[in-house]
């Protein structure tokens, strides 16, 4: 039976996720509003989860540039990789809840005490098998990553090796951004950062793993070509 907190989170899910695909692929001034708008009550939350002016600062400036690099990620490389960057980012959210319902085990860490050890192996696990799925049938990497720049075959690494690379490092970046959050909201002594999103709590809540993993795989496909 799931339980109404589940079927809130599952329903505005629902309703939110083709929304932010919308303004994604339509891109142009659109995906600068979505932006815009996710910036400002991100930051919102971020400004009354803090209670020190230095912290409420650095955030700022955090989400500022962690923004400012998820507008140029989607324009120069094209809305299929934002997309993928999202969706993986998702999916270890998702084999993290399930994967700790489920099996349970060992606890992660104090700061979240969630979140286990099994959630993490669920986290990679989802995150590999979707993003493999979304890259073999909706993307064609060549045409809008280093491989522009770089041939990784001398060295012995195919295509396939490194999309499988930047799939986890989405996904570790991500469970590291959403303890981050979790860190200073314990800090803070607060559950969540708000409750503009039903089932969910606040928004920050839900793109913590995304800013943090936005900004990395951005300077990881800009600067690739010079490793």
């Amino acid at each position: 039976m799931i339980d109404n907190e589940l079927q809130k989170r599952i329903l505005s899910s629902i309703i939110l996720i083709p929304i932010a695909i919308f303004f994604i692929v339509k891109g142009s001034v659109f995906f600068i509003f979505f932006l815009s708008i996710s910036f400002f009550v991100s930051s919102y939350e971020w400004l009354k989860m803090s209670k020190n002016f230095y912290k409420k600062i650095f955030g700022i400036i955090f989400l500022f540039l962690s923004f400012y690099l998820a507008y140029l990620l989607r324009t120069e490389q094209g809305y299929k990789i934002f997309l993928l960057v999202i969706l993986i980012s998702i999916l270890t959210d998702i084999g993290g809840f399930i994967f700790g319902k489920v099996f349970k085990g060992p606890k992660l860490t104090k700061i979240s005490p969630k979140k286990t050890y099994s959630g993490v192996i669920g986290s990679f696990i989802l995150s590999v098998f979707g993003g493999l799925i979304f890259y073999e049938n909706m993307t064609n990497v060549k045409d809008i990553i280093i491989f522009k720049y770089i041939s990784f075959e001398p060295y012995g690494i195919n295509l396939n090796l490194f999309i499988l690379f930047i799939i986890l490092i989405i996904s570790l970046i991500s469970q590291l951004g959403d303890l981050t959050i979790s860190y200073f909201k314990r800090m803070a002594k607060i559950k969540d950062t708000g409750k503009i999103l039903p089932g969910h709590g606040g928004f920050l809540d839900r793109i913590d793993g995304i800013i943090f993993a936005v900004p990395i795989i951005y300077l990881i496909l800009k600067f690739g070509g010079a490793f």
